[in-house]
């Protein structure tokens, strides 16, 4: 497992706010409070660890293949659905939609090989990523990757606590399956919009794993 370099400022804060706090803590409240300088150092030490295991990235065997659509995040699947495209396509697409919680890995990785034809960000409202209009109007990032089987589009989608959506793609480039485009901060969604027809090998409420889970197969 390694830590990811969206991580290190937060890291950095939060250990220098642990370290303060606990010195003022044993300082003050040690000798007269004991109980509550334990209990101090227990708590902020516990979202010490949290914050450090946010930024994570665990050692996993990428599944690569050229005829499938591999999930960009890790998380839950919370909408299988036709919608009609607005932003890039203009017609119907199949939408499928990750949930991240904030214990999730927040790495996100190419669904499939391809070049990037579409990259916008839109600024938005922060709704909890499980809102249906969370896709529409809250802070996204939307990126179109074509390739020889066809088109799509992945959009990460800030929730309510996510303030932050890093993305490393720009028009023109050819990207890898399963290498990383982006990342987000605290908790938020991943919409990729398929052609309709395509085979989807999840289902709903099944949970997934970023660069292995198989999200759906070129017919």
């Amino acid at each position: 497992m390694t830590i990811h370099r969206e991580g290190y400022q937060s890291i950095g804060i939060s250990a220098l706010i642990f370290g303060l706090l606990n010195l003022a803590s044993f300082t003050f409240l040690s000798a007269r409070i004991p109980w509550l300088a334990i209990a101090i150092f227990i708590v902020t030490l516990a979202l010490l660890l949290f914050i450090i295991s946010f930024f994570r990235i665990p050692n996993r065997q990428l599944t690569i293949d050229d005829n499938k659509i591999i999930c960009p995040a890790d998380g839950k699947v919370v909408v299988i659905e036709e919608i009609i495209d607005e932003e890039f396509f203009q017609d119907k697409r199949l939408q499928v939609s990750i949930f991240m919680s904030p214990a999730n890995v927040h790495v996100n990785r190419n669904p499939m090989s391809g070049e990037v034809i579409y990259n916008k960000y839109h600024k938005g409202k922060y709704l909890v990523a499980w809102h249906p209009k969370s896709s529409t109007e809250n802070e996204r990032w939307s990126v179109v990757v074509k390739n020889s089987h066809g088109s799509i589009l992945y959009k990460q989608i800030a929730g309510a606590l996510a303030k932050r959506i890093c993305n490393y793609t720009q028009v023109g480039q050819q990207v890898n399956q399963c290498d990383e485009y982006g990342f987000i901060k605290f908790g938020s969604r991943v919409d990729i919009l398929l052609p309709v027809g395509t085979k989807v090998n999840v289902a709903m409420n099944q949970v997934v794993k970023g660069g292995v889970t198989v999200l759906a197969s070129w017919a």
